[in-house]
């Protein structure tokens, strides 16, 4: 059993990973804007990617982003973005959690800038280089809304829930 910024990976560990990419899967699915100009779409996916970078560090950042990535784009039909997807949000959960886990407040709100940062330029090189600069220049703004919007979303939730995880997972 590994130890890294607190937290066990063990059996309980990984089990509710895989519950909060569920739970990030459905939750994006049921609030999604098609943007078509984009061939994209605005989600909610940033917020659970954020929320279990915050608490599981770097490690459950990239399980949940990547894993939750793939699987909307794969569940909404946009296959062309799934392996996008699970490096650009995988690299964003990974820098959210490497930067913001058992930090600060201050800390963690300049790895959710971070890691907003390498979504929103992961994405625009994804949108450059499937389609044209212009596209990926469109979709700019609307990422740029989707991470700030989940980012102001997680920012609570984990400090509500914070201790309860540690009481529990022991960490």
């Amino acid at each position: 059993m590994k130890v890294l910024v607190g937290v066990k990976f063990n059996t309980r560990t990984i089990a509710i990973l895989g519950m909060l990419i569920a739970l990030n899967v459905v939750i994006s699915i049921f609030f999604h804007i098609p943007i078509p100009m984009t061939h994209g779409y605005i989600n909610l996916c940033d917020a659970g990617i954020f929320i279990a970078a915050l608490i599981f560090g770097w490690r459950g950042g990239v399980i949940v982003g990547g894993a939750s990535g793939l699987l909307l784009d794969l569940l909404l039909g946009y296959p062309q973005y799934m392996f996008f997807s699970l490096l650009v949000h995988g690299l964003e959960g990974g820098i959210a959690g490497y930067l913001g886990a058992s930090k600060s407040h201050g800390r963690q709100i300049a790895a959710i800038i971070t890691a907003v940062v390498v979504m929103v330029v992961g994405y625009f090189l994804s949108d450059s280089l499937l389609y044209t600069m212009a596209t990926g220049l469109v979709g700019v703004p609307t990422n740029l809304v989707q991470a700030v919007v989940g980012g102001i979303l997680a920012f609570p939730i984990v400090a509500g829930i914070r201790p309860i995880v540690k009481r529990h997972l022991n960490f």
